[in-house]
């Protein structure tokens, strides 16, 4: 995968995982370390930080105004 405006491989790379549906519980957490090489909660750092960058925003609207808001909820919760 190549860098797309401002976003390298594994920036895509966790978007494009994130964008899955996930059937089974387990199943992301494990594609996470097959596919990325990542622990769960690096994953989950490089995901926050990516979620602030306007590159993101830029590559998939959808995908990171409803993770923005779900990361948001949970703060809210707290």
């Amino acid at each position: 995968m190549a860098a797309v405006a401002g976003l390298d491989a594994r920036d895509l790379a966790v978007l494009a995982l994130e964008a899955r549906p996930w059937r089974t519980a387990g199943a992301k957490e494990r594609a996470i370390r097959e596919e990325l090489g990542l622990s769960g909660t690096r994953y989950y750092q490089l995901l926050n930080a990516l979620l602030d960058r306007p590159e993101a925003l830029a590559r998939d609207p959808l995908l990171v105004n409803r993770l923005r808001r779900i990361r948001e909820r949970k703060r809210e919760a707290r």
